[in-house]
């Protein structure tokens, strides 16, 4: 139970250190954002303005929650801001946390011809989810049931799921139609990937009541507790990683109506519109001999004692541990874009970006569903951006970011962070490459 131990401090860490980090809202549209286009949507590779574009490094970071809310302003200017005391909680009975780190390492692509291109793309990443926790009960583990008041709970179909691997991708991508004003281009990515390693846990149903004056726990119900053999997420052992495949798919729309004739490259003739769809992760890691608990939690006990969570629970609760080989999906996702050109150097894109994985699935990571409108300023060598999102526990985000040659700054949610007194998801993203563009 390292991960409901440990989250209160991994959200306070990571609030600091992904707002260092990216995330690719909003610059993935743009025709000239190369391979970061590529992970977004594989047929993006072909048709492009790009000779090459070689990514040198990236690193993308995406949390939210809607069981607290932050005013960044306070944290940005006071001096004393406490991530426990300073952030205004929404407690639920089924309260949701969502982290996303991606480093984009060397990658790079180019055209084969006209009508095809490859690309080789290396990525780390790492996600965590935690799906319909009692608020109440999550508060009280936070405090180790140092609570001033009476505490019940009921938390139904509880899911948790932290899951960290690295990727190699191949990706190909090839004009399927050509014709004067009508483009169609399809491309693949085949991902070979490494797995670092999984903790899951779920409950059909935990129940309980918490009595400060004697300060004892009586709950109800079961908790089913595993990790693949040796993860520990506080010291992932890159030394002992698991194989597995993955593939990204996609397809891409373009109506050219000024393209005079077809043997006009389509990279020199801007399109009007762009409608875009791609399944992204399909595939998932199959870990050998992973450990798996599972306790009765039917029982009333003593808190005034509590230390850690996983001590706790095997020192109150009847438990049995299996071994098993157990299976890790990705986080596979829907991504649907429409871009429109305004006029030619400004543009505004519609994207949905929708979770394929059933929420109450422990072996399986999940996005949260997004949906983003973008209007753009988009040059050769720059590019600026305004993305506005409605995104999934009913937060709503407005960021900005630009491209300036080789380099890409920006959040999706910057702008609502700063103006609002209580943000429930925060973004950023910073990325460096060398562009070689097409004359």
């Amino acid at each position: 139970m390292r991960f409901f131990k440990s989250l209160s401090l991994l959200l306070f860490i990571l609030f600091y250190t992904t707002s260092h980090s990216q995330s690719y809202i909003g610059y993935t549209v743009d025709n000239y954002s190369g391979i970061h286009g590529v992970v977004y949507n594989p047929s993006n590779i072909v048709g492009s303005n790009f000779k090459t574009d070689v990514n040198i490094a990236s690193f993308s970071g995406f949390i939210g929650s809607d069981y607290f809310g932050i005013n960044f302003g306070d944290m940005i200017n006071g001096n004393n801001f406490d991530f426990s005391e300073d952030t205004e909680r929404f407690l639920s009975d089924s309260n949701n946390f969502f982290l996303n780190a991606d480093v984009l390492g060397p990658s790079f692509m180019f055209n084969l011809n006209e009508k095809s291109s490859i690309g080789l793309v290396s990525r780390g990443r790492a996600f965590f989810n935690l799906n319909n926790i009692n608020g109440e009960l999550f508060e009280a583990i936070e405090d180790e049931f140092e609570s001033e008041n009476d505490i019940t709970f009921d938390s139904q179909n509880l899911i948790g799921t932290v899951h960290a691997w690295a990727e190699i991708g191949i990706a190909y991508g090839r004009i399927l139609m050509d014709k004067q004003q009508h483009i169609l281009k399809g491309g693949v990515t085949l991902k070979y990937l490494q797995g670092a390693g999984a903790l899951f846990a779920s409950s059909p149903g935990f129940m309980g009541q918490y009595t400060r004056s004697t300060e004892t726990l009586t709950t109800q119900g079961e908790l089913n507790y595993g990790t693949s053999e040796d993860f520990d997420s506080d010291d992932l052992d890159l030394g002992n990683l698991t194989a597995g495949f993955g593939m990204d798919l996609g397809f891409t729309y373009q109506w050219h109506p000024s393209r005079e004739n077809d043997s006009i490259p389509i990279y020199k003739d801007n399109y009007k519109l762009k409608v875009g769809m791609s399944i992204t992760d399909i595939g998932s890691i199959n870990y050998k001999g992973a450990e798996i608990t599972s306790y009765n939690v039917n029982n009333t006990v003593d808190t005034s004692t509590y230390d850690e969570l996983e001590e706790f629970l095997d020192n109150n609760y009847n438990n049995t541990k299996t071994i098993q080989d157990t299976k890790i999906q990705l986080p596979t996702a829907l991504h649907l874009l429409v871009d429109y050109r305004i006029a030619k150097k400004w543009l505004v894109s519609a994207q949905a970006n929708l979770s394929l994985v059933k929420k109450d699935n422990e072996l399986a990571n999940s996005i949260i569903n997004t949906v983003t409108i973008a209007p753009r300023l988009e040059t050769k060598w720059f590019s600026f951006y305004t993305p506005l999102s409605f995104r999934q526990y009913g937060d709503f985000a407005f960021g900005g970011g630009f491209r300036l040659g080789p380099l890409s700054i920006g959040s999706g949610s910057i702008f609502s962070n700063l103006l609002s007194d209580s943000s429930k998801t925060t973004d950023v993203f910073l990325g460096l490459k060398v562009p070689i563009y097409r004359k």
